[in-house]
């Protein structure tokens, strides 16, 4: 049980929640990070079974919205729009620090601390909700036509779904599954495996801010390159190790090629513009022997990026059921890897 009492920590333990926060419970937090990666798998979006009840990425992306309109105005020069940019971000990454270390404090001095601990790493996780928003483009796919699975898709991507086609609809969700598998899961478990609670919260307050401002578009670009480039360096370990699940998850997936995940993940993974995104994505292509990436039309721009691997650009809806096979094995090796991390802490004298 979480609140058994286990001696001394070790010194492998998260940074943020023994030592420096004090406390008697002598409570493992990878208890409650293997806690909550079982019950978001199960329940998915629970935020959404308490009406009224806001997710903490939607009340970090309000403040980054508020701070975007306040500071990042039309009329002031770039050099200022940077500095402002970075003065945001510095703002939202203290108050994020200050919040989960107040979480973390609860979870080491309080008896039942650890629950709501628990809960919010449940909220601030996404396995089953990224699954679940990947199998409905499918489902519209292979059954409803083109346009509802373009709308579909249209809630997971950036770019513009009317000009997809239906193999285009199906890479845009192939894409979002890998990438996201890197920045929504692996990302936050290995944040929280660093420095506990404080790590994980940070890190989404950063990853929220790079989505809504992290942007190449005139408005955007200078405000939002604190944030972007911020969010490349915290993902530069997540990523390449969302690559090497997904490689290994191919292992377990009959339709896969291991082999070829690994070629193109080395291979492909530096000739996607964004320095993370290739090797999920260059992983899953050769996986599942496509092409992915390429040239894409987002709202405001369009980007003539190289194709990542060797297979057909020509996806369909069964092979976005290949993909979220895939993604499913490789969310239990993410999991594993923790409970490993666990096991070896837990036998670990003092």
């Amino acid at each position: 049980m979480p609140l058994t009492p286990r001696g001394p920590p070790s010194r492998l333990t998260c940074m943020f929640t023994f030592g420096v926060l004090g406390g008697s419970q002598h409570l493992d937090p990878l208890v409650f990070l293997l806690i909550a990666l079982g019950v978001e798998a199960y329940l998915g979006e629970i935020h959404r079974l308490v009406p009224g009840v806001r997710h903490p990425v939607e009340l970090i992306g309000a403040l980054t919205g508020w701070l975007n309109a306040k500071l990042n105005r039309e009329n002031r020069s770039e050099m200022d729009r940077a500095a402002r940019g970075a003065l945001a971000v510095l703002f939202v990454v203290l108050l994020c620090l200050a919040i989960g270390i107040c979480v973390a404090w609860l979870t080491l001095n309080h008896a039942f601390g650890w629950i709501v601990e628990t809960l919010l790493l449940v909220m601030l996780l996404a396995q089953r909700g990224l699954y679940e928003h990947v199998r409905t483009v499918g489902i519209k796919l292979g059954r409803e036509g083109l346009e509802p699975a373009r709308s579909a898709v249209s809630h997971i991507v950036g770019r513009d779904p009317r000009q997809l086609d239906e193999h285009g609809v199906a890479r845009a969700a192939i894409e979002s599954c890998a990438e996201n598998f890197g920045d929504g899961v692996v990302a936050p478990v290995f944040w929280y495996v660093l420095f506990g609670f404080p790590g994980l919260l940070v890190y989404k307050g950063v990853n929220t801010m790079d989505s809504m401002i992290g942007h190449m578009t005139p408005h955007h670009k200078a405000f939002g390159m604190t944030a972007a480039r911020l969010d490349d360096i915290l993902n530069l370990i997540p990523a390449r190790l969302a690559g090497l699940f997904l490689t290994l998850a191919a292992v377990f997936v009959p339709t896969a090629h291991p082999g070829m995940a690994l070629k193109v993940m080395l291979r492909d993974s530096g000739k996607h513009r964004s320095p993370n995104a290739g090797w999920p994505e260059g992983a899953a292509a050769g996986a599942l022997n496509l092409t992915l990436a390429g040239p894409r039309r987002y709202s405001q721009r369009t980007v003539s990026d190289p194709w990542i691997g060797d297979g057909t650009a020509r996806a369909t809806a069964q092979d976005i059921g290949r993909m979220l096979y895939l993604y499913f094995v490789a969310c239990l090796l993410n999991g594993i890897w923790v409970a490993a991390i666990a096991m070896v802490r837990f036998s670990s004298p003092g």
